[in-house]
């Protein structure tokens, strides 16, 4: 998987976090009495202004699962720069296994153009203008990290601007 590049590592604890369940799936164990079923659930958590994470858990109850999901999707947080008509900076490709997201910045009115697995991670991020593209696996679970890393390799202008030495202008022209 993509290395992402951590902004923060932030503290879910002061955050008003809005959770969003994306997928659940049964798993079935064959064992001598028959079969034994188990739960997975994909969620993500966001604050709407640009920090959003994804979890996944596992557990034998729907409940519990779902729970565990939140749990460390907590954990595994990041800051995404947005711009103030509400899209990302620039186009990025994100991949995590055979999942491949592209995302690419969209004008004012656009909305969020995104499956239902992308589209519950940008809407709980705050992007509310946004093309995006699978092109790759359909599974939710690789679409997720897919987009997850996409968000974590956007870079803010003013942030390479101040890397370089540079204008914010200087950065836009070469």
């Amino acid at each position: 998987m993509p290395k992402i590049r951590r902004k923060h590592n932030i503290p879910a604890g002061n955050l008003n976090l809005e959770e969003k369940l994306v997928h659940i799936n049964r798993v079935a164990k064959v064992v001598k009495g028959g079969r034994r079923f188990s739960f997975n659930a994909i969620v993500v958590v966001g604050n709407g202004e640009g920090i959003v994470g994804h979890g996944l858990g596992k557990a034998n109850e729907v409940s519990d699962a779902i729970q565990k999901g939140f749990d460390n999707a907590k954990k595994n947080l990041i800051k995404v720069p947005i711009t103030k008509t509400g899209t990302i900076h620039h186009p990025i490709v994100g991949k995590a296994g055979a999942g491949k997201v592209l995302l690419r910045p969209a004008a004012e009115g656009t909305g969020v153009i995104a499956g239902g697995a992308v589209r519950a991670l940008l809407d709980v991020a705050g992007v509310t203008n946004i093309l995006s593209k699978s092109m790759g696996s359909s599974n939710p679970h690789n679409m997720v990290k897919a987009a997850f890393v996409a968000l974590g390799q956007l870079t803010d202008p003013l942030e390479v601007a101040q890397r370089r030495g540079v204008t914010v202008q200087k950065v836009f022209e070469g």
